[in-house]
């Protein structure tokens, strides 16, 4: 069992107490403000005075600006309760939240200062959160997490090579691939893990019976499949060989999601989000395993992964972690089902405009406007209590 790690006296802003709660809330409204935004970027009504494409700016923010934000306050709350060791907050918390704010504004306006000064504040940030994930994972000894730590570093990697490759070739094809292949990993890991642990916990209180199966040998196996599968989709999206191996992902990953009985959780939406979100894993490699045999745009089975999986999934761990930190009870009142609800709206819009071009800016309005929605729906709901000290906190 993991220790609990000790308190440090703490008497500043109570939003600089926790990593969750600067950057999940920070996090989410970017998220929502960033597609607004890039709604009128798509359809060449307002021009960014940045140097990327701006298809390669979306991407690029979601990737490394949102998700990089909710990766990163998981971590910093999650790491001390694998180790025992102190959390990072109040001036350090406060340091790093400015590091990932800087690289927003820096890769936006780099068209003005430069592709270089913008790559080298924008790497900064995940430099930073890989080193100090490593540094607490070593010091704490807990070998068993260190893969975290490589994926972290694999994804401050895929960055830097996302400014290189925009700048020195125009578009950043190869890096988007990788940095989604990354965290499409990181999900098939963590969420392997929590996934079936959260809904053993609430079966065995509300509704006893047949129960996840844990994580073990087919877990690891079907990972390990998947990745190399996403290996291939990195450097050869559209080949015969490609499909099938993204096809046999997509079969593994919907075994795993079966072994976890996530049909039985429907009475909380709470734990049932979390099996939704993952559901579009599997969907995402079926869906390029027909793009890369040209049956579908690659577009659709790209965004069943990052408007899906990792909208659906970051919401419902931000959601519930939210929740269990501060004391409140670990069930979805009616506002978050409706960010719940969003968001799945958001994510099936966004893949039925990539399936259907002639449909496409109708469909993309309403993508845009529900994932909006979800996300600043996220800040207004949990703003108040990721910004207010409660009397017990949860460290576990």
């Amino acid at each position: 069992m993991a220790s609990i790690p000790r308190l440090r006296q703490y008497d500043g802003p109570a939003i600089l107490s926790y990593g969750f709660r600067p950057f999940f809330l920070f996090g989410a409204i970017y998220s929502g403000a960033a597609v607004l935004v890039w709604l009128p970027v798509f359809f060449g009504e307002i021009v960014l005075p940045t140097a990327v494409a701006p298809r390669d700016w979306h991407f690029h923010e979601m990737l490394y600006g949102y998700l990089s934000a909710v990766m990163t306050g998981f971590l910093l709350t999650a790491i001390p309760n694998w180790t025992g060791r102190l959390l990072i907050q109040g001036a350090p918390l406060f340091v790093l939240l400015a590091v990932w704010f800087a690289g927003r504004v820096a890769i936006s306006v780099s068209g003005l200062i430069g592709w270089l000064p913008a790559a080298i504040v924008d790497a900064s940030f995940l430099i930073c959160v890989a080193g100090a994930t490593a540094r607490e994972i070593i010091a704490g000894r807990n070998w068993r997490n260190v893969k975290v730590v490589a994926i972290v570093a694999l994804l401050a990697l895929a960055n830097i090579a996302f400014h290189a490759e925009a700048h020195f070739f125009g578009s950043a094809d190869y890096s988007i691939r990788l940095g989604i292949a990354a965290v499409v990993t990181l999900l098939m890991l963590i969420g392997g893990r929590i996934i079936p642990s959260f809904t053993r916990n609430w079966l065995a209180r509300e509704n006893p019976g047949r129960l996840p199966v844990p994580f073990g040998r087919f877990d690891v196996v079907a990972i390990a499949v998947a990745t190399l599968a996403l290996l291939v989709w990195i450097s050869l999206p559209d080949r015969g060989v490609t499909a099938a191996a993204l096809a046999l992902g997509a079969v593994l990953q919907v075994a795993r999601l079966f072994r976890w009985a996530g049909d039985r959780t429907l009475r909380e939406p709470l734990v049932t989000v979390l099996h939704v979100g993952f559901a579009f894993v599997p969907l995402g490699f079926a869906l390029l395993a027909l793009a890369a045999v040209g049956m579908i745009p690659a577009t659709a089975g790209i965004h069943a992964w990052t408007a899906g999986a990792f909208g659906i999934m970051t919401l419902a761990v931000m959601t519930r972690a939210t929740l269990g930190h501060t004391g409140h009870e670990l069930t979805a009142s009616f506002p978050t089902q409706l960010i719940y609800a969003a968001a799945v709206l958001a994510a099936l819009f966004r893949i039925w405009a990539a399936l259907q071009p002639g449909w496409s800016e109708f469909l993309l309005h309403i993508a845009a406007f529900a994932w909006a929605a979800a996300f600043l729906g996220m800040g207004l709901v949990y703003g108040p209590i990721l910004c207010r000290r409660r009397k017990v906190e949860r460290p576990g």
